[in-house]
């Protein structure tokens, strides 16, 4: 069993320890992740890469409180959530973590500020201070003249932009992207990029899962990650 570090370094949001993450398919254990071991300093552009079956996803996923490791230390913002029953994982994942997907995952017969409230709904924020929220949220991806539309009068990008307001609502920690421009032609797919490197100039946190390199070339730094294990780790 993994040894808990004596104290995250000074401003290290996220630090992984030694994470592994295994499967048991039929008589064979599948071992996802391999003791990866990284830190994410609080305000950094993070893409991370891998071919399919790499382990990315399943590192996306526990960063991301969806999942946690089967041995090994995870430490967001403090907090040892490697350690965390399920109810504290949906806490810290409605609170820290702001999810932006390949497929908008919009309801789509609400308005796109309805939308953007929902995890507000979840925190139980009273309503006049949700609405005051979810419309700033809009207006820091520039759709507030779009507010009442619903996903089906948006374009793909907008719809997009939904969801990054959505994601932004609860001031999370951690920016976390699956894949943001899988479902965007390549020029609407650009104006996302560049609406992320507009929040992390503006101080977030951006933890962002592409297998493109055009998309990770967008970030400050990469993880790759192959075969369950770190390949390579740069910054530019």
């Amino acid at each position: 069993m993994s040894a808990l570090p004596a104290a995250v370094p000074e401003g290290a949001l996220i630090r992984a320890q030694d994470l592994w993450r295994s499967y048991v398919m039929g008589e064979e254990e599948i071992h996802a992740l391999r003791g990866v071991s990284f830190e994410i300093p609080r305000g950094e552009y993070v893409a991370v890469m891998g071919p399919s079956g790499s382990g990315k996803s399943t590192l996306m996923n526990i960063v991301g409180c969806l999942d946690t490791p089967s041995k090994g230390t995870y430490i967001l913002r403090g907090k040892v959530v490697s350690q965390m029953n399920d109810d504290e994982l949906a806490a810290v994942r409605n609170r820290e973590i702001g999810f932006v997907f390949q497929t908008f995952n919009l309801l789509p017969r609400a308005s796109a500020l309805h939308n953007v409230e929902l995890p507000l709904v979840y925190a139980g924020v009273p309503r006049d201070e949700r609405l005051v929220l979810a419309k700033k949220a809009l207006e820091m991806v520039d759709l507030a003249q779009r507010m009442s539309h619903k996903p089906n009068e948006l374009s793909g990008g907008q719809r997009q932009r939904v969801a990054i307001a959505r994601a932004l609502v609860m001031q999370p920690s951690i920016l976390l992207a699956d894949e943001p421009t899988g479902n965007l032609d390549s020029q609407t797919g650009e104006e996302i990029m560049k609406l992320f490197e507009r929040l992390h100039q503006e101080g977030n946190t951006i933890v962002l899962v592409t297998h493109e390199p055009d998309v990770a070339a967008h970030a400050h730094r990469t993880i790759r990650i192959r075969d369950g294990q770190i390949e390579s780790d740069t910054r530019r």
